[in-house]
């Protein structure tokens, strides 16, 4: 094999990596965070047992898409102010305006760090993949507390405001399952959460 026929099969491999982990960059950054709490990553919880207090917290909500998804994603409620360890429910609304079925993977993050471990999720749109209808407008929820246990931190017992924000990155569907997948409804079924009172 010559060396220029090397250098290009070298290329060519280089290529193939490049985009195997390009592919593999959002779910491997989501179980990154989840595992090592890296960028303010969230809990997941129930909810039972836990008491709410007086204290309360102002909530306020973000969202950002990838440039390589066409959709448009929002906020329903910009900010909530809620008690402490109390059940919330909070929505965001995505549209697709293309002509096919699109998928998307929503990855979160909360800001200050310091809240991040203590924001918990009961429920989300983000743990799974969302497929849109052509046209189709949905508003997904996202069910959650903030654990009284940010009271006895000592950073966290000074936060007064926590930013939750989702980037939504596209993601192919399964060959054969454009329309299949994406006749299942997204955000999953509501919970009968109370919602927070909205600024």
């Amino acid at each position: 094999m010559t060396p220029q026929a090397r250098t290009a099969l070298g290329a060519v491999g280089l290529v193939a990596v490049m985009a195997g982990l390009s592919f593999a960059a959002v779910p491997f950054y989501t179980w990154f965070c989840q595992v090592t709490g890296f960028a303010g990553t969230t809990s997941v919880g129930t909810g039972e047992g836990v008491a709410p207090v007086e204290r309360t917290v102002v909530v306020r909500f973000d969202a950002s898409v990838d440039k390589d998804l066409p959709w448009s994603f929002r906020p329903v409620e910009t900010k909530m102010t809620v008690r402490i360890g109390e059940t919330n429910l909070a929505f965001y609304e995505a549209h697709n305006p293309t002509d096919e079925p699109v998928g998307g993977q929503a990855v979160f993050n909360v800001v200050p760090d310091a809240a991040g471990g203590y924001f918990t999720k009961i429920q989300c749109f983000c743990f799974e993949e969302q497929v849109l209808q052509p046209g189709q407008t949905v508003q997904m929820p996202v069910s959650f507390y903030v654990d009284p246990a940010i009271l006895d931190d000592p950073d966290g017992r000074h936060v007064r405001e926590i930013t939750l924000g989702y980037t939504f990155y596209r993601m192919d569907l399964p060959a054969g399952e454009e329309t299949q997948a994406a006749l299942a409804p997204a955000g999953g079924p509501l919970t009968d959460a109370p919602r927070a009172s909205i600024d």
